[in-house]
């Protein structure tokens, strides 16, 4: 099991394929919240992934379980509802 309590601020979080998806702003409870810069025409506000998708840790990225098209997908707004359109 990976150690979420090393994910820290500004850790690149991407897809198993590598493909960039956001960066960390901070971890709340058992999501990722993503900074705004990541929402791109959803933006104004933060989007959140499930800490669930994150297969590992590795330097200063967090690499999901999901492709980056797929957890794009997953993202979620603050209140847990999915983002829609994606």
């Amino acid at each position: 099991m990976t150690d979420l309590t090393a994910i820290k601020e500004d850790m690149d979080v991407i897809g198993a394929d590598g493909v960039h998806l956001g960066t960390v702003d901070k971890v709340k409870g058992d999501r990722i919240k993503l900074k705004k810069a990541d929402a791109g025409a959803h933006g104004g506000h933060h989007h959140y992934i499930s800490t669930g998708l994150v297969a590992d840790i590795e330097g200063d990225r967090v690499r999901l379980s999901a492709n980056a098209a797929n957890a794009l997908l997953l993202e979620e707004e603050k209140g847990g509802e999915a983002v829609a359109g994606g």
